[in-house]
């Protein structure tokens, strides 16, 4: 760096260097997909096993129940980035291992299940109990009436508050980078210290923005789309 720039044009130069952005934008384009793949598998996981522990604890077996409510309390308040440490340092002493990729993910998908079931349990709860009676008076089983009568009303009122959370969580994908996953931050830092220059973590910031941006958009869409009309 000249020591004869201004301080405008060293910001330019530490933070938007287009010579240098424009060599590691593979590398950080490289953690876009892994990021991407990473999100989408946490979704995918965490929502259906959020829905599936609520759907269990709607038939109120009460040592079923027990270990749900553990399961969610306890999910809920370790912070992920505790629990992917621990799946990934310490399981090899138990004789298990998961790669970066593995451990972040079963740590956020298992954080979002978590906070799926509650939210699943609540739209269920939400549905008045006269929808069971009247179901269960033409016939149909409980799992019936819960799969197509109480399910659809409960979906509906859930998925702007799960669509919250669902972002929030896969957010948390940048958290790898401590496990060593070569995610989009992993990829920008590690660019960002090799280049002895900060512009790779600008453009990290900015894949996060294209990621994300579109993501909370839709979230915006959902919440008007499916929020019950007064």
């Amino acid at each position: 760096m000249n020591p004869a720039m201004s301080g405008w044009d060293r910001f330019v130069f530490s933070f938007f260097n287009l010579d240098i952005a424009r060599q590691y934008l593979p590398a950080i384009a490289k953690g876009f997909v892994t990021t991407v793949y990473l999100a989408l598998a946490v979704i995918v996981a965490g929502v259906l096993l959020g829905l599936t522990l609520a759907l269990l604890r709607s038939f109120r077996v009460k040592v079923a129940n027990f270990f749900i409510i553990m399961f969610a309390d306890i999910m809920r308040a370790l912070p992920p980035l505790v629990l992917i440490i621990l799946l990934f340092f310490a399981l090899p002493y138990a004789g298990a291992s998961l790669s970066a990729f593995a451990a972040t993910w079963v740590a956020l998908s298992l954080v979002l299940a978590a906070f799926a079931e509650e939210i699943f349990w609540a739209g269920i709860v939400a549905v008045p109990r006269g929808q069971w009676e009247a179901a269960r008076s033409t016939g149909l089983s409980r799992a019936q009436t819960l799969a197509f009568v109480v399910l659809p009303q409960a979906v509906r009122m859930t998925i702007p508050p799960l669509t919250n959370r669902v972002i929030s969580i896969t957010k948390g994908t940048a958290l790898g980078s401590v496990v060593a996953l070569s995610e989009i931050l992993n990829q920008a830092s590690s660019s960002a210290s090799q280049a002895g220059n900060a512009t790779p973590m600008t453009v990290g910031a900015l894949a996060y923005l294209l990621l994300f941006i579109p993501v909370v958009i839709f979230g915006r869409w959902v919440e008007t789309r499916f929020v019950w009309k007064k």
